[in-house]
């Protein structure tokens, strides 16, 4: 942020025109600038931050194991291994995420949740988790799973493949029908997103969740109006992104970045994120 912060007041000075445009178009995107921040607040906190007592079950969410366009959300597939046996190691026990939802669970139960429901969950993520006998939850963008989004051909799961891992034991919820910001649509669009992803899940799956997922899922992403939209549509659970500061009446998960080494991961159970939320 100071460095973005520093680069826009140069560009606001008296230099000439053609050297201030030559400078703004070789910024960093501000993509990699949220990663460059990420990846550095996490080796702090790793090293600085505190362990933080736990009284409560833990729900990991990743997004994509093996597919490099999701940036800083894809672990490679050996790592996602690493972080089950580092678990196993440590003496935890994995559980549904509805379990730690509506009991609360035990410090040492964790559990597993893949946002977006894409294509390598099932290709990758899943024959791992079946090897430990691992249960999961994926939560579908519906328009993706659609396949209405182009980019997300080949890169989401479509039904066919979501419907497989639902009779292999997945938890399914939704995570909207765009993925949008909901801090950032009007009343009538959350409504929508909420209510027509659930009644799209049920057409294609013959379920309608009860769970949902708050995309991006940092407390900013969640109003509270939306808290009453989605008891108003039917679900009994909704997922933050964010432990401590997640928003009231959610379900606190801790995002896992491709960074997680050994170090990170460890410090990452014991709670050293519990207080940060991802910057984009």
């Amino acid at each position: 942020m100071i460095l973005e912060r520093a680069i826009k007041q140069t560009l606001r000075g008296s230099i000439p025109a053609p050297l201030r445009r030559a400078v703004r178009n070789n910024l960093p995107r501000r993509e990699q600038l949220a990663e460059a921040r990420l990846f550095w607040e996490r080796q702090s906190l790793a090293l600085v931050g505190q362990r933080r007592p736990r009284a409560r079950g833990r729900i990991l969410c990743y997004h994509s194991t093996g597919q490099l366009e999701f940036g800083v959300n894809d672990v490679h597939p050996a790592r996602f291994r690493r972080h089950i046996e580092l678990s196993l190691k440590a003496g935890y026990r994995f559980v549904r995420a509805s379990e730690i939802a509506q009991t609360g669970g035990g410090p040492k139960d964790l559990a597993i949740s893949f946002d977006d429901g894409l294509k390598s969950v099932s290709t990758v993520a899943a024959p791992i988790l079946r090897e430990y006998g691992i249960p999961y939850a994926i939560f579908a963008v519906s328009d993706w799973s659609d396949m209405k989004h182009p980019w997300y051909i080949d890169r989401a799961l479509d039904w066919r493949e979501m419907e497989l891992l639902l009779e292999d034991g997945a938890e399914v919820g939704s995570h909207s029908v765009s993925h949008p910001d909901f801090s950032r649509i009007d009343y009538q669009r959350a409504v929508d997103e909420l209510c027509i992803s659930r009644e799209v899940i049920r057409q294609r799956l013959g379920f309608a969740p009860d769970a949902f997922a708050i995309p991006f899922g940092q407390s900013r992403n969640w109003p509270a109006a939306c808290a009453q939209s989605a008891r108003e549509a039917g679900y009994r659970i909704v997922y933050a992104q964010a432990e401590d500061t997640r928003p009231e009446d959610t379900v606190a998960r801790t995002f896992v970045t491709k960074h997680d080494n050994d170090h990170i991961f460890k410090a990452l159970l014991a709670g050293h994120y519990d207080r940060w939320e991802e910057w984009f």
